[in-house]
């Protein structure tokens, strides 16, 4: 079975998910791989936007890139020395996530946490 068999319908994100003092988090390895992109890219001091757009297998996808600075309807935080750029939305789906940087064989990057998913497609793309 193809993680794209689900019957289309869209759930609901828990409104019981763990809450947090802190909106979000990052771990200090994933705010450093952050700004050695960014480095490489030459686009020191620009952070990191993340939105939560429709798609995937599940309903839900992350969209990530590099930004300049905050958009008009955006909140900024820092950790550990990296912007994340969020949307009032997407902050929304993801409160109380924790963004960390994960190596392994099959996937090198980041990796958000989310506490409010209740589903994931079968290949990890895409969540409801």
């Amino acid at each position: 079975m193809s993680c794209c068999d689900g019957d289309g319908s869209v759930t609901k994100i828990k409104s019981d998910a763990p809450k947090s003092k802190e909106t979000l988090a990052m771990t200090e390895e994933a705010a450093g791989y952050i700004k050695d992109l960014l480095k490489r890219e030459e686009k020191q001091g620009w952070g990191l936007k993340i939105d939560v757009v429709p798609g995937g297998c599940a309903g839900f996808k992350y969209f990530m890139a590099f930004q300049e600075k905050a958009g008009p309807d955006e909140k900024t935080f820092e950790f550990h020395g990296a912007k994340l750029f969020l949307n009032l939305m997407s902050l929304g789906f993801i409160k109380g996530s924790n963004i960390e940087y994960t190596a392994s064989l099959e996937a090198t990057g980041l990796k958000i946490n989310n506490p409010n998913m209740t589903s994931t497609c079968g290949c990890g793309k895409s969540f409801a």
